[in-house]
């Protein structure tokens, strides 16, 4: 893989070595350069689990994608500067407190002189990995993160303002094959019953917030303020496309 070609997709010009500094500094580019978006999806294109498509889509396409395709083409550029990085499957939380089936989100482990869970992959989540460690309270960009553990199954928690630590999703250690993620990828982008064929969405953190275009809803949020307005035609929901994702469709 032109790894050089995907650091400048992120915007990433520093150090190449397999250190906890370049992994959390990949990670914010990342988070910060490469839109989540279904808006394949939402036009009927089909998407396959293969790191090499994911890749080309990010790098050459500038394009975003959802967790399978994020986390797919995130492993292989990792993989690419040398660190150890193991797949792994997740169950989201839903609203009535049940959690998704296996396979449901992809998400990444890597190991350092300790495990580290990184998740460019899950929209509106931490700017740089997590600590693999249950029981710790941890901060990211204003907000606090923690991992539980019950047996062998891990569960990442979000604390919000209400006062109460909310679910994100489940997973275990066990290593996964991206091929592992092919149903339910299929899944994802056919099922009336996924989120993702359900609206269009394309969302990309900033250094202040969230710039979100969810249909026709422009959402900035700017240390914690929002600003919404809707959106009164394809043209100007193209146009929200190139000025804020840089993201022009075919």
């Amino acid at each position: 893989m032109n790894f050089a070609a995907y650091l400048a997709r992120i915007g990433y010009s520093g150090p190449v070595t397999p250190t906890l500094e370049v992994l959390r500094a990949v990670h914010r580019a990342h988070l910060l350069s490469v839109p989540f978006e279904n808006l394949d999806i939402a036009r009927g294109r089909a998407l396959v689990v293969d790191q090499e498509a994911c890749v080309r889509k990010l790098v050459e396409q500038r394009r975003g994608g959802f967790c399978y395709e994020m986390n797919g083409a995130f492993a292989a550029l990792l993989q690419a500067i040398g660190f150890q990085v193991t797949l792994l499957s997740a169950r989201v939380a839903r609203q009535d407190g049940s959690f998704g089936p296996e396979f449901d989100h992809l998400t990444l482990r890597v190991d350092l002189d300790q495990p580290w869970l990184a998740d460019v992959g899950f929209g509106d989540s931490f700017l740089e990995p997590l600590r693999l460690l249950p029981g710790i309270a941890q901060q990211d960009a204003g907000q606090i993160y923690r991992i539980t553990e019950t047996g062998s199954v891990l569960q990442l928690q979000k604390w919000e303002t209400g006062g109460a630590w909310n679910d994100l999703y489940r997973f275990t250690l066990q290593p996964r094959q991206i091929q592992d993620f092919a149903a339910m990828c299929h899944y994802h982008q056919t099922s009336p019953d996924s989120s993702f064929t359900r609206k269009r969405l394309c969302t990309r953190a900033t250094p202040e917030g969230r710039i979100t275009l969810s249909d026709m809803k422009l959402t900035i949020t700017r240390k914690g303020e929002k600003e919404q307005r809707m959106l009164s035609s394809e043209d100007e929901w193209r146009a929200a496309l190139r000025e804020y994702f840089e993201l022009v469709l075919e």
